[in-house]
């Protein structure tokens, strides 16, 4: 017998940025670990964000840190509240019960301060962020609340030489750039002196200037390899509303200064982004390098974003979709948007296990989206009641039950929880079933009702079909049936065999509801690849709505709480139910069609 035992598998999830951050620890680099989740509040977010949510508050939560909900909120023409209420909210239900303590926000006013330490003016919050429960007493940090702080920052530039105010119009500072195989050339407005450039700035900031008539701009490199390098514009003028500043400004930061300097100011540890972030590291250490600040800096690091396949994931292409009609709205649940997921019913928790399980690389792939498919059915498998539902119905009359009996029959809830116990279903004298549980002329290993056939109903007995009964033009709206009652479940006889079991709804007992089948959006795996219309490609049977039969116990099903229609699917009220009136979304099937359809 060998004596060698595997190491003990990790504690959590682990990856090349976790590998850093433990190795960062062990050489007591940082106190504390914070991290940040820095989104633009010009749209909802999407599964794409999951994957970043997952790993900044995993990271801080796993280390006892902390992670910083920061609104990137310095573009003023696109930025909106409602962005940022849908954001806060999303966030919130993504990491309840799971990294909470880990929830950076501030207590409401906050504001940062300075303070001069060996002559250097250092900018910091004038608070520790606080981890308030009560919600009303905090809010998400936001770059726009640093907007004094960065200005100074420019400033700063600006008098060590850094910065120049440039009066190139839009297209000619990018004519000027050059590209990648190009060197750029100098603007005419670069050797301006410190004096004149600190005048100008100034003026910018006083609303003397109309907009795009000048920037700020880094004086770094116009012949760097790296175009970021190239004198990037740091400031540029637009007279609009902010959503979170009024209209106490007229110029505004561009994200690589913001974000640099926003996170130096919460006292981030490591600035984690996707991938093609990653040309603009050097930027982001110019900026924090150049204002020569006096605390350790933080340091970015990149991961390959999400890449999901039947969706779209860009901010401008789910827009098109929402303002267009072609979905109801932001929380469609055929959007990868998170509060779409949420509407479909898919949990936080498979969110969760999905973003984990993929890992995180530094390299782009295309993950399947039966990936994700997978994760909400593991979860939904182990925590969702069961419960009958016809979404076809055709009637079955059982001849040998009188008229106003019910037999009630014990359905299990949950066979993966048998602490859900079980409910009572009543069995009448008529019930609807599937319209694709019956054929009169049915395929061979077809183990369903037939004419003479027997099947069992699911918790109840085995029936055996008599008689079809057709309308004028042939359709099947009733099939009679005789119940063999001795072959209830649980009786002695039960143990009879018969290859097929269905389920069933009462008639006179069961609601009428609405269930609204969604499916993918888009019929190819990566619509609008190779620069083709993506909107050529959306799947018309991506919803199908039906008038479907349900238990009884479903009328008062809420907003919450998940269900397997038996032989069906998962399946979620959506928030479109009212009073005697139910609606129901597909989260996901049980199987998948796809995979069959492709294969």
């Amino acid at each position: 017998m060998s004596d060698f035992s595997p190491p003990p598998a990790p504690a959590g999830p682990t990856d090349f940025i976790r590998d850093i951050v433990a190795s960062d620890r062990t050489a007591g680099k940082h106190a504390r670990i914070v991290t940040r989740f820095p989104p633009e509040p010009n749209g909802y977010l999407h599964i794409g964000h999951a994957k970043s949510i997952c790993l900044n508050f995993g990271i801080a939560h796993e280390n006892g840190g902390q992670c910083n909900l920061r609104m990137d909120d310095t573009n003023p023409t696109k930025e909106e509240v409602q962005y940022v209420e849908a954001i806060q909210t999303d966030v919130r239900w993504l990491i309840e019960g799971w990294a909470d303590d880990a929830l950076g926000m501030k207590p409401k006013g906050a504001q940062p301060t300075t303070t001069t330490i060996n002559g250097l003016t250092d900018i910091h919050l004038a608070a520790a962020p606080a981890l308030i429960p009560n919600a009303d007493a905090v809010e998400p940090f936001f770059a726009s609340d640093y907007f004094d702080a960065l200005y100074l920052c420019a400033e700063r530039l600006i008098e060590r030489g850094h910065a120049y105010v440039c009066d190139l119009s839009p297209a000619d500072t990018e004519r000027l750039r050059g590209s990648p195989d190009r060197p750029g050339e100098d603007s005419p407005f670069r050797s301006r002196s410190v004096s004149e450039n600190l005048a100008l700035f100034r003026e910018m900031r006083a609303g003397k200037h109309p907009d795009s008539s000048r920037t700020l701009r880094a004086r770094i490199d116009m012949t760097s390899p790296n175009v970021w390098l190239r004198d990037p514009i740091l400031y540029r003028i637009r007279h609009a509303e902010h959503h979170h500043t009024g209209n106490a400004w007229c110029i505004y930061p561009m994200y690589d200064f913001a974000h640099c300097i926003s996170d130096y100011i919460e006292g981030v540890t490591h600035s984690i982004c996707t991938l093609e972030f990653e040309v603009h590291r050097p930027l982001y250490d110019w900026i924090l390098t150049h204002l020569e600040l006096p605390r350790p800096l933080p340091h970015q690091y990149e991961f390959a974003r999400l890449n999901l396949t039947y969706t779209v994931m860009s901010k401008r292409k789910l827009l098109q979709l929402v303002k267009e009609g072609v979905v109801t709205g932001w929380d469609d649940p055929r959007l990868p948007t998170l509060s779409g997921l949420r509407r479909r019913g898919v949990t936080a928790r498979a969110l969760r296990d999905f973003s984990t399980g993929i890992g995180v690389t530094k390299y782009n792939a295309l993950t399947d989206v039966a990936v994700l498919d997978k994760a909400v059915r593991d979860d939904l498998n182990r925590t969702a009641l069961r419960r009958f539902a016809v979404l076809d119905p055709v009637r079955i009359v059982l001849t040998n039950i009188p008229e106003g009996e019910t037999i009630p029959c014990n359905a299990i809830n949950n066979p993966e929880d048998p602490a859900s116990g079980t409910r009572v279903v009543a069995l009448t004298r008529e019930v609807w079933i599937e319209q694709d549980d019956f054929m009169e002329v049915p395929p061979p290993k077809y183990f369903r009702l037939r004419p003479g056939g027997e099947v069992r109903l699911k918790y109840a007995c085995i029936i055996q079909c008599q008689e079809v009964v057709k309308d004028a033009s042939g359709k099947v709206v009733e099939i009679r049936c005789v119940a063999d009652l001795s072959t209830r479940t649980g009786e002695a006889n039960s143990g009879k065999k018969v290859k097929g079991t269905i389920h069933w709804v009462s008639a006179s007992e069961g609601i009428e509801a609405e269930v609204r089948l969604y499916d993918r959006l888009f019929t190819e795996p990566e619509p609008g690849k190779d620069g083709r219309d993506f909107l050529t490609v959306l799947n018309p049977d991506s919803l199908r709505c039906v008038r479907a039969r349900l238990e009884p116990s479903l009328g008062t099903a809420v907003v919450g709480q998940q269900f397997q229609f038996e032989r069906l699917g998962y399946f979620y009220p959506d928030l479109d139910s009212q009073p005697g009136q139910p609606v129901f979304n597909r989260t996901i099937a049980l199987k998948d069609a796809w995979a069959k359809a492709n294969s």
